[in-house]
């Protein structure tokens, strides 16, 4: 039957939990939705900032439009490439780190049983359990084994840098849109204001949800986040008020 044919940890993770993700797929999910939500909150501060500041100097629309545009563009760019080189990098180490224990398992395939079951011994099974335990993973897919016990890595779900610079894109601009629609669809006597404590509240969201995920006090997370965009646009509010008139 396919149930025998799979290793003894999983089949008794998908009895108990058969629809429930486990793993490095949790683990790799839950990293995405962080990225995403964190991405959002950088759209949020930093677009906030630049209107804010520049809403400060003028109070006509066109400028605001203009800077605003630009910097979800620039941020949205930045952030896109910077999650496409950081990513890459990892899954070449990743690659590189399977390459190696490919190699290892055609040539000492002795040793690295050994290994395996020293890792489990050391997880605090008995040598005996420890020692079953491996040689039957090393008998259902030596090379996974090894992957996930030695290396922490899923040979199946390794981390996508498109995905990523994807994700971290569409979330910046999702998160960047919200101050920018709300400076420039407000009277300008109530448009900063009104755009403070927009984001501000946005802010609050983005930074409950992070703590859910991250399993954090939700009340420190939306603390952190909110102060420091209220602190962002304060001071990119007085450099506008500052330097408005004195440059043009």
């Amino acid at each position: 039957m396919e149930s025998q044919k799979r290793p003894i940890h999983e089949q008794a993770g998908q009895a108990a939990h058969p629809n429930e993700p486990h793993g490095q797929g949790l683990y790799a999910k839950l990293n995405w939705l962080r990225a995403g939500v964190l991405g959002a909150n950088d759209g949020i501060v930093s677009t906030a900032g630049l209107v804010v500041g520049v809403a400060a100097a003028t109070t006509e629309r066109g400028p605001i439009f203009t800077a605003g545009v630009a910097g979800l563009a620039a941020g949205a760019v930045s952030m896109a490439l910077g999650e496409y080189v950081s990513v890459s990098t990892q899954r070449d180490t990743e690659r590189s780190l399977l390459a190696k224990e490919r190699t290892e398992l055609a040539e000492t395939p002795g040793a690295e049983l050994a290994e395996l079951a020293g890792l489990y011994e050391a997880k605090g099974l008995s040598p005996a359990t420890a020692q079953t335990v491996a040689r039957e993973l090393t008998e259902h897919d030596a090379f996974a084994a090894h992957a996930d016990a030695e290396l922490g890595i899923d040979p199946n779900e390794l981390t996508n840098p498109w995905q990523a610079a994807g994700s971290s894109a569409v979330s910046f601009t999702i998160g960047a849109l919200l101050p920018l629609v709300a400076i420039l669809f407000t009277p300008a006597s109530i448009r900063i204001p009104v755009t403070f404590v927009a984001v501000l509240v946005a802010l609050a969201l983005t930074g409950s949800l992070s703590a859910r995920l991250g399993g954090s006090k939700r009340g420190r997370a939306i603390l952190r986040v909110v102060l420091g965009g209220a602190m962002a646009m304060i001071v990119t509010y007085a450099i506008g008020q500052l330097f408005g008139g004195v440059v043009g």
